[in-house]
């Protein structure tokens, strides 16, 4: 994947660039461009070369999920979901479009690995190979592989899941970044030092401590996801609590992230010095770091997001030195993910 990351990463690196080109330094609201590029990798990383058409059943999903959202945020009325208001008429056109691109994006790949044209170097490639040896091997028996229905569901949550909380996770990086000038300064001199002029590679993403340090403290103040839900299949004791099956718990993310007793007088600080002998040794106990939830249900994209963030900071460090601009209004709002309401309006200046 990172060969596309890349790309993207470059692609949006030029067009701010040409902005900043006339003197040297430009305003940019740097989070339309991030949101931009997080959907421009899921895309590729999900359809391959046809992400283009995947870009566009994405920003559907995106047109969706901002209804679904505003259905959620307004005054419940029992029964109001199943009326044929406006509202409700377009999520229901929306979601029948939706499911008919991907159906047939899915069934011409699954054509085209029957013929013998393999390619699995996407998502979609992934998910149509395994499960056509799953079918071939167990076939005989009930309740084998996944649906047409399934595949589509997956790819939908892939999207949702990776490109949302990317672009939030980048924006609040660099909102941290660009009022703590002197952690950008280390960062930066850390990119250089490792790469210098050099094409970025996933072996030398790795060395970079410094900007490791940097995301996970990110991660700590502002969780993608502010609140986790686990809904119990059976009942469970947990210390001298004993609870039932169905009950759903609720798992507060930021207040946890936030809290003295775990991380310190210091915990509302951007520190990224206490990740410097890593997770494990940065809280009081175990399990309370949480950006990607944990145990077995832990975010399967956590790697994937961790390298994106870590190349696409690196690409922005070595082309550009960034400060808030006085428009900036700091108000973040939890629609999904944890999102700046007002954009994040910076001024960009050219190394």
């Amino acid at each position: 994947m990172l060969p596309a990351f890349y790309e993207c990463c470059t692609e949006m690196i030029d067009k701010w660039e040409k902005m900043v080109s006339v003197d040297g330094s430009s305003e940019v609201d740097v989070w339309p461009c991030l949101v931009n590029l997080t959907r421009d990798v899921i895309s590729r990383a999900a359809f391959g070369s046809s992400y283009e058409e995947g870009n566009r059943i994405f920003l559907l999903l995106d047109e969706q999920t901002n209804l679904l959202t505003q259905v959620v945020q307004s005054i419940y009325i029992p029964g109001w979901r199943f009326l044929p208001t406006k509202t409700n008429r377009k999520l229901k056109v929306m979601d029948k479009e939706i499911k008919d691109s991907l159906r047939e994006l899915v069934k011409r790949r699954e054509e085209a690995f029957k013929a013998g044209e393999v390619n699995n170097d996407d998502l979609l490639g992934i998910l149509v190979e395994s499960n056509f040896k799953e079918i071939q091997e167990h076939g005989h028996q009930k309740n084998v592989g996944m649906s047409i229905e399934d595949v589509v569901d997956e790819c939908k949550l892939f999207y949702l899941a990776g490109q949302e909380t990317t672009s939030v996770f980048l924006v609040w990086t660099m909102f941290l970044l660009a009022r703590q000038p002197n952690w950008q300064t280390k960062a930066r001199e850390e990119v250089l030092q490792v790469f210098g002029d050099r094409k970025l590679d996933p072996d030398r993403l790795s060395h970079l401590k410094v900007v490791t340090m940097i995301l996970n403290e990110v991660l700590r103040l502002y969780p993608p996801i502010v609140l986790l839900a686990r809904s119990l299949s059976k009942e469970m004791k947990l210390g001298k609590l004993s609870i039932p099956a169905g009950v759903v718990i609720s798992i507060p993310t930021l207040l946890i992230h936030h809290d003295p007793e775990i991380w310190g007088e210091d915990a509302l600080e951007f520190r990224p010095e206490r990740f410097a002998e890593g997770v494990s040794k940065a809280t009081k106990s175990q399990g309370t770091f949480l950006p990607f939830g944990g145990g077995p249900r832990i975010c399967i994209g956590q790697n994937f997001a961790l390298m994106e963030a870590k190349m696409a900071i690196a690409m922005i460090l070595r082309r550009f030195w960034f400060e808030l601009s006085p428009s900036y209004a700091h108000s973040p709002i939890t629609v999904i993910t944890l999102r700046p309401q007002h954009g994040a309006h910076m001024i960009l200046h050219k190394l």
